[in-house]
């Protein structure tokens, strides 16, 4: 039986990657349409789907060097730009969520630590502690006030995910960073930072709010991987012979 090649991969000439992530889309919504009602059957649910590797040794984010240096350079910026920065590399919030956070959301205490209460990812509620630096960045730039969004566009509305990504890769330039940057490196930074700090992999997927310890695992596996890499050990192992 002859099989039409497929047509996004093999004559549109795109990566199984783009593949993937276009099919995944649309395996999604007529899963959607399904459940909802709207059609009696999934077409796309015995999809073949491309094969699509990582090479997570290259997943490396940002160094701690870079991670200090944008902290410190968001910091000497605007303080609405200096929250931003702080609570996506210091509480590693998503970007939507950091735009989303409102002053009223992290004026409580819970035994005896300030808090910031927000909605995370999938509906889920965080209370998340805030140390010193990061609670003095937050008050800097709600600037007296006692309600509404925290950070601020130049226009006086509340900073989208597009500004935010702006700012970031503004700052980042500032600070010598060369890397191709964005708020979600600056995520993984926030997880690669706590590995490297020794808090344990349990910790850090409670501090991520990974719902999946195979993600957090993942990161430390990118940071990891050629540090400890077993072609030093055998290298050594042999001596001479390397």
């Amino acid at each position: 039986m002859y099989h039409r090649p497929r047509p996004l991969e093999y004559e549109s000439g795109n990566a199984p990657s783009t593949v993937h992530r276009r099919l995944s889309c649309l395996r999604m919504f007529y899963r959607i349409m399904h459940v909802d009602g709207h059609i009696s059957r999934n077409p796309a649910e015995y999809i073949k789907m491309p094969k699509v590797f990582y090479d997570e040794a290259r997943i490396t984010g940002l160094s701690r060097t870079e991670m200090s240096a944008l902290v410190c350079e968001g910091r000497a910026s605007k303080p609405s730009e200096g929250a931003l920065i702080t609570m996506l590399a210091l509480l590693g919030l998503r970007v939507t969520e950091a735009c989303n956070v409102d002053i009223e959301d992290f004026q409580e205490y819970e035994r005896d630590h300030r808090v910031l209460r927000m909605i995370g990812k999938g509906g889920k509620p965080a209370t998340i502690p805030l140390p010193i630096p990061v609670a003095r960045a937050m008050d800097a730039a709600a600037a007296g006030r006692s309600s509404g969004p925290l950070i601020l566009r130049a226009d006086g509305s509340r900073m989208t995910r597009r500004s935010a990504d702006r700012v970031v890769k503004r700052l980042a330039k500032k600070a010598g960073i060369v890397k191709v940057i964005s708020p979600h490196v600056l995520r993984h930074g926030y997880v690669t930072a706590s590995l490297d700090a020794g808090i344990p992999l349990r910790d850090v997927q409670i501090m991520a709010r990974h719902s999946d310890p195979r993600m957090t695992q993942r990161y430390d596996r990118a940071r990891g991987n050629l540090d400890r890499h077993g072609n030093y050990v055998l290298a050594s192992f042999l001596g001479g012979a390397a």
